[in-house]
């Protein structure tokens, strides 16, 4: 067959040509012939450093789950030999720091040239990452082997820890027996498609633990995989360490941040703030991110008349010292799993007012005391409650003093331990205090402990 021809039968399997049921019956064979390849792990003796393997999609990426993930990695280190195996690479130097101590390993770099057979099997979908995934279309067939690869080098790990519902799926899948499989979820499963959630339903029993954000997503899926012998637990992720003080909550600044996408909802929060804008000039709206609704943003902000009002501004390695410059965080997310960015903004003294979105801002504020919560979607209930902290100074101290003593519940300090009893006894006895974490009633106590 002339080359040309071979190229363009490998082009008509596309992404869009292999799905449904013919990708997860080819996914499946795809997955027999590497669990051969991934050897049995020597048991870590009494006192030995356990090795731990995290699975990460992009560790020199940006977001919350690559901060919050570096950040357990570094705090794991310490006890622990911990790597980090990024499924790709396409930025040549990590947004945030990577840990001492942690190493990082890159399946496929695609910041290196490539040769004829990588470009080639780069143009076939992936068969690890089912399509309902977020992240499939990201994915090809030579990052798949590029992953296998990664995985199979190296000794054992004794603990293998995914971070998204493919890197699960596939851990859930591979892992030799004996090693501990951690699943952590930093969405929710009500966020996820039908096809996804039932695929998370058939195979997460297969992990030695599921480790949700919040309680509310922790009960999710307990429901879905009541009779598997998974352990399922709580575990929020840890506030990093952020530099600066307390915000003064000196000037009339508002701030949001966070990817520019539909789950961000920052097109509501723009519609949200606009009759603010007119009825106090005096104050100005950041949204501080970069995606691909950046242009839809903008042109909703100029169509409304709200250039200079309202700012849409690139992400920034120094959140911490925006927050420093502002005095109230809005949080408009139609969903969430656990937003850092809100905790955060808690931890710098900000007044918060967030939509109750599924899950994690109800955890988080209580309402009138810590922050505000608006009904999730609450257009015009946001604008109420952004009026009130803007036009009483009182009202937003209160609320920021009494958010700095929430977000210390939150410190890695009282996180991070929760992590080693997890690994200390992941495959049987009771929960760990963790297992409650998420209730409020439990994170209340767990600061007196």
């Amino acid at each position: 067959m002339p080359v040309a021809n071979r190229t363009k039968s490998w082009k008509r399997l596309s992404p869009r040509r292999l799905r449904g049921p013919a990708h997860r019956t080819v996914r499946r064979a795809f997955l027999r012939a590497p669990a051969l390849l991934l050897r049995r792990r020597r048991p870590a003796g009494p006192g030995e450093r356990l090795r731990i393997r995290v699975l990460l999609q992009h560790a020199h990426g940006t977001g919350g789950t690559i901060r919050t993930v570096l950040n357990l990695c570094g705090y794991l280190a310490a006890h622990h030999d911990v790597e980090i195996v990024s499924v790709v690479r396409t930025a040549a130097d990590p947004f945030y720091p990577i840990p001492p101590g942690v190493t990082v390993r890159f399946a496929d770099d695609r910041t290196a040239p490539r040769g004829r057979a990588a470009r080639l099997l780069a143009r076939l979908p992936s068969l690890l990452t089912p399509h309902e995934e977020n992240s499939f279309h990201r994915m090809n067939l030579w990052t798949d082997l590029c992953l296998l690869r990664a995985l199979a080098a190296g000794p054992p790990p004794d603990v293998l820890v995914g971070t998204r519902p493919s890197l699960n799926l596939l851990i859930a899948a591979l892992a030799p027996p004996g090693t501990v499989t951690i699943g952590q979820d930093h969405l929710n499963l009500g966020s996820y498609r039908p096809g996804l959630r039932r695929l998370i339903a058939r195979s997460y029993g297969r992990l030695t633990v599921v480790a949700a954000l919040t309680e509310a997503g922790r009960a999710e899926f307990a429901a879905s995989l009541a009779g598997a012998p998974v352990r399922v637990v709580a575990i929020p992720n840890a506030l990093p360490e952020l530099p600066g003080g307390p915000s003064p909550r000196d000037r009339k600044v508002i701030l949001a941040a966070g990817r520019l996408t539909r789950q961000k909802g920052f097109d509501l929060l723009v519609r949200a703030y606009a009759p603010l804008a007119a009825e106090h000039p005096d104050w100005t709206l950041r949204i501080l991110g970069s995606g691909a609704r950046h242009d839809r943003l903008s042109k909703q902000i100029a169509e409304a008349g709200l250039d200079g009002r309202i700012r849409l501004l690139p992400r920034t390695p120094d959140l911490a010292g925006e927050m420093g410059r502002a005095s109230v965080y809005a949080l408009s997310s139609r969903k969430e799993g656990m937003p850092m960015v809100l905790l955060e903004a808690m931890d710098k003294g900000l007044a918060v007012v967030a939509f109750d979105c599924p899950t994690g801002p109800a955890e988080l504020i209580t309402d009138g005391a810590d922050g505000l919560l608006v009904p999730a979607g609450d257009v015009a209930a946001l604008t109420a409650a952004l009026r009130a902290v803007i036009t009483d100074a009182a009202l937003r101290d209160r609320l920021g003093e009494q958010a700095r003593e929430t977000a210390r519940g939150y410190h890695m300090d009282r996180v991070g331990p929760a992590w080693l009893r997890l690994l200390a006894e992941p495959a049987g006895g009771p929960p760990p205090p963790a297992a409650t974490f998420g209730d409020r009633s439990q994170r209340d106590r767990s600061r007196t402990l």
